[in-house]
């Protein structure tokens, strides 16, 4: 016996699996932290030797009891008051792992035990211990009630996020009840990013103009959001340009709907709602008649209109101006940069290029493009969303990436503008 206690002794080698009761104690006592460390993880351990390691010295150890699932009750009941935050953050993993699994009527006198210990948790000073427990139990249907209650009404995001966007158990009224407390913006965020939301929480998040939960809201396929409520959403609109995409973006939206949409959002944002929709051939070209119609009407004086001409003449000379910056002018939409740019690289006049793309002919803004020196991809982007060519006009790309028609015809397209001059 001296003999197999000196060789357990004599360093931290991996501690042997039959250990006598005696070698168990001896450790405990004059053990070093990485031999008691070697007894904290074991699952085979005996109950009192985990729960007399729950009072360890060493932190290490007494997170090492934490995590092990064989720990008994009371020395988990002992950890929930651990002065270090980690031991408590384990401790609280574990328990809200384990509670859902404990149905069995064997097992009530445990689990009802466990759900204290979750309710202490769930108390805890620290956002990082209570957040452990809401993102563990934020999809399970078999804990309190009351405890997801507390959860989702916890003044700290990370601990009422999840249980806000995920818990089975809170129900239609209990969402209306938060959000009229004046919920954070995270926590109406995470609402509205619930995998069902009803029409009255769609209502009630869109009243509080939150921009980055009705942002939300809209991205939410599965949100129902009634007409009234998507009127409002587009009212507030008008002037906050983060909810524009958003708003375009959003899956079956009426006819009178994205008319109103058309009419402040950016041009290639319009082509980008009107590809997702099921509109009649009639009902696109009268949007995208709307739309000319207010890009004509926002056309800037000429003081800005001479400003960008000259700045796109510093661009062309620098050598910037191509594809890429062309695709990114679209997205930024910067139409009175892009028509000056345009002017430049074709050799063309302003007015002239404007013409062209208020023309509604796929074929001439082709031709401008090719003028340029623009790639046919690029030209399709500029017929799409920057020219708003109807779709039956519209010009596609031969082979993917190569103009469709001749030289010369293109030529002959862009005559009838040139000859205008």
């Amino acid at each position: 016996m001296l003999g197999k206690l000196k060789s357990i002794f004599s360093g931290d080698k991996a501690l042997p699996k039959d250990l006598s009761i005696e070698d168990v104690q001896k450790i405990l006592k004059t053990g070093s932290e990485q031999q008691k460390k070697q007894l904290a993880v074991r699952q085979d351990a005996r109950p009192e030797v985990l729960y007399y390691l729950a009072e360890d010295q060493s932190v290490s150890v007494r997170r090492l009891i934490a995590q092990n699932p064989s720990t008994p009750i009371q020395a988990d009941e002992i950890l929930t008051n651990d002065s270090d935050e980690e031991v408590r953050a384990e401790l609280a993993r574990k328990i809200s792992r384990l509670v859902p699994g404990m149905t069995s009527k064997e097992q009530k006198a445990l689990r009802d035990k466990s759900i204290k210990l979750l309710e202490a948790l769930a108390k805890d000073q620290l956002p990082r211990v209570r957040a452990m427990v809401a993102e563990e139990i934020k999809n399970d249907q078999n804990v309190p009630k009351s405890l997801v209650d507390r959860l989702a009404r916890d003044i700290e995001d990370i601990v009422c996020g999840p249980i806000l966007q995920y818990s089975p158990l809170l129900n239609e009224d209990d969402l209306r009840e938060i959000i009229a407390a004046g919920a954070s913006s995270k926590a109406l965020e995470a609402i509205a990013s619930r995998e069902a939301v009803s029409e009255n929480v769609s209502a009630d998040i869109a009243g509080t103009l939150d921009i980055p939960a009705v942002t939300a809201l809209l991205t939410n396929k599965n949100a129902q959001v009634r007409e009234d409520t998507l009127d409002q959403i587009i009212a507030q609109a008008e002037t906050v340009e983060d909810l524009h995409k958003p708003l375009t973006l959003r899956p079956q939206l009426s006819i009178r709907a994205m008319k109103r949409i058309a009419g402040f959002v950016a041009s290639a944002l319009v082509h980008a709602m009107m590809e997702q929709s099921d509109l009649s051939e009639e009902q696109a070209d009268e949007l995208l008649d709307k739309v000319r119609e207010r890009l004509a009407a926002e056309r800037v004086g000429d003081d800005e209109q001479k400003q960008l001409a000259d700045q796109a003449q510093d661009y062309f000379e620098r050598g910037m101006l191509n594809d890429e910056f062309v695709v990114e002018q679209i997205a930024g939409n910067r139409r009175e940069l892009l028509t000056q740019c345009l002017a430049v690289m074709s050799d063309l006049a302003a007015e002239t290029v404007r013409q062209i793309i208020q023309s509604k002919s796929g074929r001439a803004v082709t031709a401008l493009c090719w003028k340029a020196g623009l790639s046919m991809r690029t030209a399709y982007d500029v017929q799409t969303k920057f020219a708003l060519v109807p779709t039956a006009q519209l010009l596609h790309a031969k082979n993917g990436v190569e103009y469709p028609i001749k030289e010369d015809e293109l030529e002959w397209h862009l005559s009838y503008f040139i000859e205008k001059e």
